[in-house]
């Protein structure tokens, strides 16, 4: 699906570049206006599915354009920026049908998941029905959390297919909710109040898979004492989810592959088949083509079962995603603890969104299910994290710094320059080389964010508003 364009209306130079740079990164497309005119002419000719606005323009009151917007979009997602002095302001234009409203400085990440919420949530009415299904489809089906970019994707694959009979193969690193994927597909499917069977292909012995999928007769053999019924038997009228499919035993596959091509199901022992109604979603953290390269699938198989492919992305390639799927963890865990914790810090977020997850999001939840179950506070500051977190986020803090102290040739050009003037040299190149992003260049100077962001408005020459 299309990327969501953003209009960013500010008329700081310094500030367009880093908001921008933020909002590409995390996959948006941003249309940047100076000026309130610009700003309208933009909205009028290509609208945005969100405006992101300074409150003080240059040639007009913000509030006054904010309302003209919401005149022809009523339920347009409008974030509002304002000074720390002018916190009045901001209410006012909540007050006139703004979205939220940040206060400078913020961080990235409050950027980020203030833009992701204004698209997921705002309800919006019938005259605005276009807009209005598109922020419909970004809502995430069954029991994710995120709407970054790459998820949104993966959302719009599972409500298109849902609805037929194709099968599912989904694939992605451990961890990143492939049986969600497929839960979703199924609650969103015109079977959702059949079954739902999970199998393991990769946690059952192989002597013993056989009779997990299809079921034995009673005496069939050793340990046979009663007739069970398969899981293909068990999800008869439902959904059959065969997690790990690419660790199933070859001689199993073409039983598989006979299953599918003729919708019967013969127990082990038992003399004779019987038909079943079964859709098929599976999965695997295996590269699919690869394992038929190496002989330990299929190539029939594959074709049969790789209709639809939905590839879940990593957490390290969602964005702001991490930050709302810990914070939705972190209220959900301390209700079932009996804990106090409401959220968490700023330096909390900026680190979590920093780190790769090799584990994915089961990673991440079980580093907040540590952290609830160990401690009782309100708020989650960086001293209550598992400490293998810490590990995993010093290696780049010292390649970061190393990196910034590399260009020692450049001492020499910095010589007979003023104290304030080398620091806006060093502030500003920093912040260049890390994409635009303050908070990386933050953690690389040890500064906190809102000391750069004051400084770039202080070099902005920009009144307060």
């Amino acid at each position: 699906m299309d990327r969501h364009r953003l209009l960013l209306v500010e008329d700081t130079a310094s500030l367009q570049m880093i908001y921008k740079s933020v909002l590409n990164m995390a996959g948006y497309d941003v249309t940047v206006a100076v000026d309130a005119s610009s700003a309208l002419a933009n909205f009028q000719s290509e609208p945005p599915s969100a405006v992101i606005m300074d409150l003080m323009l240059p040639d007009r009151d913000g509030l006054d354009l904010m309302q003209e917007m919401l005149a022809v979009r009523p339920n347009l997602p409008v974030i509002v920026i304002t000074a720390n002095g002018s916190v009045n302001r901001a209410v006012e234009a909540m007050r006139a049908g703004a979205h939220e409203f940040l206060v400078k400085p913020f961080s990235e990440q409050r950027l980020l998941s203030a833009v992701a919420t204004a698209l997921a949530r705002i309800a919006l009415a019938p005259a605005d029905s276009g807009f209005a299904e598109e922020t419909a489809l970004s809502t995430p089906p069954g029991a994710f959390i995120g709407t970054s970019p790459a998820m949104l994707q993966v959302y719009a694959k599972i409500r298109s297919v849902a609805a037929s009979m194709a099968t599912v193969f989904i694939t992605g690193e451990s961890g990143t909710g492939k049986e969600l994927c497929a839960q979703a597909v199924h609650d969103l499917s015109n079977r959702r109040n059949g079954p739902f069977v999970p199998l393991n292909c990769g946690a059952i012995p192989s002597d013993l898979m056989e009779s997990e999928v299809f079921g034995h007769v009673k005496g069939s053999f050793t340990g046979a004492i009663s007739d069970k019924p398969g899981a293909a038997a068990m999800a008869d009228g439902g959904t059959l989810f065969l997690d790990e499919i690419c660790e199933l035993d070859l001689g199993l596959q073409t039983k598989l592959l006979r299953f599918l091509q003729s919708s019967t199901i013969q127990p082990v022992g038992a003399n004779r088949a019987r038909k079943v109604n079964v859709r098929i979603v599976c999965a695997t953290n295996r590269d699919p083509l690869d394992a038929v390269r190496r002989g330990q699938f299929r190539e029939d198989l594959y074709y049969r079962l790789h209709v639809v492919p939905i590839h879940l992305p990593p957490l390290r390639e969602r964005g702001a995603d991490v930050i709302e799927i810990a914070q939705a963890a972190l209220i959900d865990m301390a209700r079932e603890e009996g804990r106090r914790f409401v959220g968490m810090d700023e330096e909390v977020a900026t680190l979590l969104s920093q780190l790769p997850w090799p584990g994915n999001v089961r990673q991440l939840l079980n580093a907040i299910r540590q952290v609830v179950v160990m401690n009782d506070a309100s708020l989650l500051t960086r001293d209550l994290l598992p400490i293998e977190l810490e590990s995993e986020a010093t290696p780049s803090r010292r390649t970061q710094r190393l990196t910034i102290t590399a260009d020692q040739p450049a001492l020499e050009s910095l010589l007979g320059k003023s104290l304030a003037e080398i620091e806006r040299i060093v502030i500003e190149a920093t912040i260049a080389r890390h994409g635009g992003s303050v908070t990386r260049a933050a953690r690389v100077l040890e500064v906190a964010p809102s000391t750069l962001y004051r400084k770039i408005e202080t070099w902005a020459g920009k009144k307060p508003e």
